[in-house]
């Protein structure tokens, strides 16, 4: 494991709107309360309005500058996402109809140049964009970018019907690319038919890492060490 590793973690979904913003934000303010300093990035963001529409703040950009007690500011947009598009489409194609290029060595270069930059003692969560396998670039996916920075992964997954089959597929994967997996974390999905208890127990007796289950309205669960 590499060194930024014992620093950084990054929050990869099992699937796409399953909660990865509001785990990573959780798990900002556990760290925040125990003293701990702690920097979210999401460098990738799509389907994003205007820093000045008043949706922003609910955006994951906004969202996770709140769980750092941080303004919502040019500045501090452009330090936790500066690749954004308004299209609410996979990024490369939300690139493309603004005229932009992403590169996956552009993005691996600067989530490595803020690991660094945060120094010691400080923990860096960056949030991934989609599920682990959502393309990013061309010829990227989630998986790709995951697997250059080096980092251990949080998986999210949600507690609709099927989450189960999804998160277990995402687990293996990760496995399959040697991935570092340090803890999954099921995030209550509004409607589920079973307790995200009973799907976090289920992905526990498969997985072999520790496993975390966040209701909707509340924090970090009580009892979980932070995995980062």
């Amino acid at each position: 494991m590499s060194p930024q590793s014992r620093s950084a973690l990054f929050v990869a979904g099992a699937g796409t709107e399953i909660g990865k913003t509001y785990v990573t934000a959780a798990l900002v303010r556990q760290l925040r309360a125990s003293g701990r300093r702690v920097r979210a990035l999401k460098p990738l963001a799509s389907g994003v309005p205007p820093i000045d529409d008043p949706d922003f703040a609910g955006s994951d950009t906004g969202r996770l500058l709140a769980a750092q007690g941080l303004a919502l500011t040019p500045e501090t947009v452009a330090a936790c996402s500066p690749w954004r598009f308004a299209a609410p489409l996979a990024p490369d194609l939300a690139a493309a109809l603004e005229g932009r290029a992403l590169a996956l060595d552009d993005l691996v270069a600067w989530c490595a140049g803020e690991i660094a930059a945060a120094g010691p003692g400080t923990a860096v969560l960056i949030e991934g964009v989609g599920g682990l396998m959502s393309p990013i670039a061309e010829a990227a996916t989630g998986l790709d970018w995951l697997r250059a920075l080096g980092l251990p992964a949080l998986l999210v997954s949600g507690s609709y019907l099927g989450a189960i089959s999804h998160a277990l597929t995402a687990i293996e994967t990760l496995r399959r690319h040697a991935v570092p997996l340090a803890l999954v974390a099921v995030s209550e999905s509004a409607g589920a038919p079973t307790p995200p208890e009973t799907v976090a127990g289920a992905i526990a007796r498969h997985a072999g890492v520790p496993v975390a289950c966040l209701r909707r309205g509340r924090g970090w669960p009580e009892g979980v060490p932070a995995p980062v």
